[in-house]
């Protein structure tokens, strides 16, 4: 996570240190705020990756040495096709669409994600299809 931490905490510098020159520059609150707001997305994963590099130290791929054998992992460890998914994309599709189209839509879209909630509790915790 090393590298990942690196490429991260790299960029939120570079986006601070433009946000900066950028404000300077032209005294744009806007673009100052987003260009603050993409730092800050540099900084917070950056930041958590450094912490758990820190905490767990290095993984097989930071290691020059390691083989290809000692990453691979677990095999056949893949979810099964569920239905779950696309209910709740679909309510949450309805639930946000409701802010355009009119409240109402919420109603639905809210018991669809209630509802696919329920289902992939059930799922997981009967091991198949519900």
């Amino acid at each position: 996570m090393r590298v990942e931490a690196t490429i991260l905490l790299f960029l939120g510098v570079f986006f601070g240190i433009v946000g900066i020159v950028y404000w300077f520059w032209s005294y744009d609150d806007g673009g100052g705020m987003m260009l603050l707001g993409t730092s800050l997305l540099g900084f917070l994963p950056g930041s958590y990756y450094f912490f758990w590099h820190r905490r767990i130290g290095q993984r097989v791929e930071d290691r020059e040495d390691a083989s290809i054998e000692e990453g691979a992992g677990e095999i056949n460890s893949f979810p099964g096709s569920s239905i779950w998914p696309f209910v709740m994309g679909m309510g949450a599709f309805l639930t946000v669409i409701s802010l355009v189209f009119g409240i109402w839509l919420i109603f639905p879209g809210i018991s669809l994600i209630i509802t696919a909630l329920v289902g992939v509790t059930a799922e997981s915790r009967r091991g198949g299809h519900v």
